[in-house]
Formats: C-alpha cells, sequence, structure tokens
C-alpha cells in the first residue's frame, strides 16, 4: 500500500467519524419531534452519504505539510465538509440546476421534499460555523475568528456563492477564457483554497511565506478541478460520474470544454497541475500528499 492510499483511508475513515460524530451532538439538542420532522435525517442523507471527501483531504494535507494535525484541524475538515454538503443541496434544487442524481442516488429535494432540502443546507452552513468557533482548549481564539473569517468570505457573496450567481447568468451565453475562470474560481476554487489554507491555520504555526506558497498551490488545483470536472461531462457515463452526465450541455452552460475543446482544456489541467507542483517547491516530503492530491484532481474520473 502507497503512503499516499495510507493517508487517504485513515483520513476518510477519520472524517466520517467525525462529521457522525459533530453531527450526533448538533442534533442531539432537538427535542419533542413531531410527525413528518425530516431534518436531521436530510442533513445526515446529504453529508454522510458517500462523497470523495476531497476538501476534508486538503485540510488534513496542508495541516500536515505544516505539522501535526489537531482538534482544530477536524473541526475545519468538518465544516468544510458541510458548507460543500450545503452547496450540493442547494445547487441540486430546481430553482438552480434541478439536478435529479447526486453521489449515484437521489439528490436531497428528490428523497426527501424541496422544503426540508432548503433547511438542511441552511443548517449545514451554520453547523460548519458553530465546529469552526467552538472552543478548543490551548487553541487561541483569535485564530479561530480568522479561519471563521476565511471560510464565510470564500463560501459567500465574494467566493461560491458570487461564482454560482454567475453561472445562473451565463447560461445560454458565451464567456471568455478570463470570464470563465474567474466563474469558477469563485464558484469552485474558493472552497478549495479555503481547504488548503484552513488546514496550515489551524496548525497555528504556518508563516506568511508559507501561506503564499499554500495559496498559490491551491488557486491552480481549484481551476484544474473545475476544468477535469468540465471534461468528465462530456467523456463519462452517467454512472460512474454518480450524476447526470453532459448536465451542462443540456443546459446550455459555457464550460471550459465548450469553450477550449477537450484537447486544450486537457492542456490547461496539465498546466495548472504543473503549476500545483511548482508552488510546493519549498516544501519537503510532508508536502507529498498534497501533490498527491494535485495529481488526483487532474486524473480522477469520476
Amino acid at each position: 500500500m502507497s503512503a499516499f492510499i495510507e493517508f487517504t483511508q485513515i483520513y476518510t475513515q477519520r472524517i466520517n467519524a467525525k462529521l457522525d460524530d459533530y453531527l450526533s451532538l448538533a442534533s442531539s439538542l432537538t427535542e419533542s419531534k413531531v410527525s413528518g420532522y425530516r431534518l436531521e435525517d436530510a442533513m445526515r442523507y446529504s453529508l454522510l452519504s458517500g462523497g470523495k471527501r476531497i476538501r476534508p483531504l486538503l485540510v488534513y494535507a496542508s495541516a500536515e505539510t505544516i505539522a501535526d494535525t489537531n482538534p482544530l484541524t477536524d473541526k475545519a475538515a468538518a465544516a468544510i465538509e458541510c458548507i460543500h454538503a450545503y452547496s450540493l443541496i442547494h445547487d441540486d434544487l430546481p430553482a438552480m440546476d434541478d439536478d435529479d442524481l447526486r453521489r449515484g442516488q437521489a439528490t436531497c429535494h428528490i428523497q426527501f421534499d424541496e422544503a426540508t432540502a432548503i433547511l438542511a443546507g441552511d443548517a449545514l452552513q451554520a453547523h460548519a460555523f458553530e465546529l469552526l468557533s467552538h472552543s478548543i482548549s490551548g487553541v487561541e481564539a483569535i485564530n479561530q475568528l480568522a479561519m471563521c473569517q476565511l471560510l464565510s468570505k470564500a463560501s459567500g457573496a465574494s467566493g461560491m456563492v458570487a461564482g454560482q450567481a454567475i453561472d445562473l447568468a451565463a447560461i445560454n451565453q458565451e464567456l471568455n477564457l478570463e470570464q470563465l475562470s474567474t466563474m469558477h474560481n469563485l464558484k469552485t476554487g474558493a472552497l478549495i483554497r479555503a481547504s488548503v489554507m484552513l488546514g496550515a491555520m489551524s496548525t497555528g504555526v504556518a508563516t506568511e511565506k508559507q501561506q503564499q506558497s499554500l495559496s498559490d498551490y491551491a488557486n491552480a488545483i481549484g481551476l484544474a478541478f473545475q476544468i477535469q470536472d468540465d471534461i468528465l461531462d462530456v467523456t463519462t457515463d452517467t454512472a460512474t460520474l454518480g450524476k447526470q452526465q453532459g448536465a451542462d450541455i443540456s443546459q446550455n452552460k459555457p464550460t471550459f470544454v465548450s469553450l477550449l475543446g477537450i484537447d486544450k482544456a486537457k492542456q490547461k489541467a496539465d498546466q495548472l497541475y504543473s503549476n500545483a507542483l511548482d508552488s510546493l517547491s519549498s516544501f519537503d516530503y510532508r508536502a507529498d500528499n498534497l501533490r498527491h492530491l494535485a495529481g488526483h484532481i487532474v486524473k480522477r474520473k469520476r
């Protein structure tokens, strides 16, 4: 077994267990449930049913690049996955992308109902910041505050939400490369960058130079991630993807493939992969899992 495979197995198991524990703690506060109350079930369905856990893995790998992981790293990894899960629930809604399939199963609003799905997304978003702001022994509150600020900016009108708004506005429009890159740097890249930066910040010892190098790495893999998504949308079947193949084409959304063609899109992704590795040149072997994750992002099949 390679060291990277062992890393992914250990930390995937770890984050899954942490997500289950943290969600149980939050839901235990709910009393006097009435018939038809399904919020907790919908949250669990969307958060714990599959997923590649790439963002939490980036949190852990980034932390390991700087120092040892710790309880704040766990909270950061869980928070980022809660934000990601909430975003998927809302993206799939009829008012957004109107998708029926996610991770090989019915989307949240299909499995439950639209109102419950909206509330589950809202609750997961709030839960992320509850996790990240909760007092931890030995951790400086000012560091947690900075992490909350970073995640809120990456998630909101300066990041992911802005990207989704541009994505919806761009249907039936032609975007140039700069516009398309900006959209996806916000919609996809902002949360990936937050994953990397939160991991480093969770250690409490990352230098400004280290954070800049990690930020450059994250910006490269964030855009590469979306380019690979666009490629897979036209080259991979629905069963493998776990979501509807060709969804972007059917909605006439601009993509890197529609703009550049498959070959040039692949070249662009490869160049970004190379840029990501260059950004890590100042780090030693402890950054190897970040290097492997960059390769995984560009070469993945789903």
